[in-house]
């Protein structure tokens, strides 16, 4: 068989794995290689090669790495668990900055078993142990899961399509990974375990400093947020897959639908009594990462701020450009309209302050052909019932609004923070979640393809770690627009899109990604979808202009 590796074409016989062909290239590498792409397919290093085709290498400084890399500790940390505790299980409940809150179900989290989790996890990652990948055949599995009367992986069967099972092997640990591990655990070197509230994070680094533990983030209103609605959720007994896809099965999905929106226009409809009894507020921010929903929760805020006898008023950031000659430049040379010195600052707090001083204020619009701010006579006074509501991905920067009082300022972040899991030990990272979303929106109203949404996310996601994630914690409310249903209604819609993507094509990798995990969800209608849902945004269909 004929393989390629950058550039080199070598023949190898079949069965040969990807560590045996690369190794060399593989002890080279300036950080661990922890997995692989062969065919725009994510494999680990013991993948054994069966046809022809092209290897990649992924180290621990790529997003993907970082994902191998964060799913390999947890996998880690069972086998350390289930050493000390044989009987307890580990709930991963939600990603924090460079770290995952973990529980154990039923234990009390002291910093002696922190210290042992610790010990016992670099005692494995000393010992380099091999993870093997071992595959079952649907009988085989049963047979399995009736002799050891566990849980793991058991959703695996749920899918009368899925012939093979697998498994994940460390000595005689095993567990199931949603998505490609290290085949060592020698490779998970930099970690720390650390008590938090109820429960403890495990920390790892981030993929542009793969090589160290990043300073500790506080981010208790985040933290605060996702434990309000994990909480939630779990009283309504649909924390993970398995049991929202019972929902479906047993007809109650719309009763969890409903409960799920009226979540949503409770938290809503509090963030606007919140406002309004602040009578020195006369600004609201609002600031989210991409595909969050920010553009119906502006609107519906926008509703409940009306009931409690405020009239809101938009503006747009957008219209507030410097010249296209002055726009800066990021490092290969193209325009940066996302970074704030891309903004007039000085115009911008300029009108801000004119208007909140009872000021008329003409309003520019920013002619993005030519790149230059046009004045065409639309004029601006706020009258005494009325706040300014800005919506962009500064607008929890105080930069944008430093002339402004901060008793003036109402921050608002908002983002989906999935707290949907595949089952205890996988999670459904949030940043997936919007993916899907973008996915949906692009095709049904910006004429994109899956493909195309897919090469742009990084991009998109780099603007969002820069921009938006560092000031998350500057927020006076935290509004989290995950619904726990919606990737059953995305499913439908994405899937299709997903499939489109061929295996010789980049972005097939992520795609085929995307489709393992949604093939486990049951397809929920999405004409139970209610008109006024957020979700809405990116299905079409809703009350709301956009």
């Amino acid at each position: 068989m004929r393989i390629e590796y950058r550039d080199k074409i070598m023949e190898v016989e079949e069965e040969t794995t990807i560590q045996e062909l690369l190794q060399e290239e593989i002890e080279k590498s300036e950080y661990p290689v922890i997995g692989a792409i062969f065919n725009n397919q994510y494999v680990n290093l013991s993948y054994p090669i069966k046809e022809g085709g092209e290897i990649k290498l992924i180290d621990i400084a790529s997003k993907e790495g970082t994902k191998i890399y964060r799913r390999t500790i947890i996998y880690i940390l069972g086998k350390a668990l289930e050493k000390i505790c044989p009987s307890k299980k580990i709930i991963v409940n939600y990603q924090l900055p460079n770290s995952m809150f973990c529980e154990i179900e039923d234990m009390k989290i002291t910093e002696e078993l922190i210290q042992n989790l610790n010990e016992q996890m670099h005692q494995i990652v000393k010992s380099n142990l091999p993870i093997k990948q071992v595959i079952m055949t649907r009988e085989e599995a049963e047979e399995f899961y009736r002799e050891n009367d566990v849980s793991k992986g058991r959703l695996q069967l749920n899918l009368s399509d899925n012939q093979e099972i697998f498994m994940y092997y460390c000595e005689d640990y095993y567990n199931y990974c949603y998505g490609t591990i290290a085949n060592r655990t020698g490779v998970a070197k930099i970690f720390e375990i650390i008590k938090y509230e109820d429960g403890f994070l495990v920390r790892y680094p981030s993929s542009d400093k793969p090589d160290q533990l990043p300073k500790l983030i506080q981010t208790k209103k985040l933290s605060w947020a996702l434990n309000e609605y994990d909480d939630i959720h779990k009283i309504l007994n649909v924390n993970t897959v398995y049991k929202l896809n019972k929902a479906v099965e047993e007809d109650n999905i719309k009763d969890i639908i409903m409960l799920d929106e009226a979540l949503h226009e409770k938290k809503i409809a509090n963030i606007a009594d919140k406002i309004a009894q602040n009578r020195n507020v006369k600004m609201v921010l609002i600031a989210g990462p991409s595909s969050s929903g920010k553009t119906t929760f502006a609107q519906r805020l926008g509703i409940q701020l009306r009931i409690n006898r405020i009239k809101p008023v938009t503006i747009s950031v957008d219209n507030y450009f410097v010249e296209r000659k002055d726009t800066p430049r990021d490092k290969d040379g193209n325009y940066d309209f996302e970074c704030i010195e891309a903004i007039d600052l000085e115009l911008f707090n300029n009108h801000l302050t004119k208007l909140l001083n009872g000021e008329e204020v003409e309003m520019p619009e920013f002619d993005f052909h030519v790149g230059t701010k046009r004045y065409n006579g639309k004029k601006l006074k706020l009258e005494p019932d009325q706040v300014l509501v800005i919506e962009g991905i500064h607008c929890l920067n105080d930069q944008l609004t430093s002339k402004i009082a901060k008793d003036q300022k109402y921050k608002i972040y908002i983002s989906a923070l999935t707290v949907l899991n595949m089952d205890r030990y996988n999670r459904i990272s949030t940043t997936d979640t919007r993916l899907v979303r973008r996915i949906v929106r692009d095709y049904q109203f910006r004429s994109y393809d899956a493909k195309h949404t897919i090469a742009t996310w990084h991009m998109v996601n780099n603007g969002e770690e820069k921009n938006i994630f560092p000031y998350q914690e500057e927020a006076n409310s935290i509004f989290n627009t995950s619904l726990i249903y919606e990737l059953g209604v995305l499913k439908g819609m994405v899937m299709p899109l997903l499939e489109e993507i061929k295996q010789d094509e980049p972005e097939y990798a992520e795609a085929r990604r995307l489709i393992d995990m949604l093939k486990y969800f049951e397809t929920i209608p999405a004409e139970y979808v209610p008109t006024n849902s957020l979700l809405k945004e990116f299905l079409g269909g809703g009350n709301f202009k956009y």
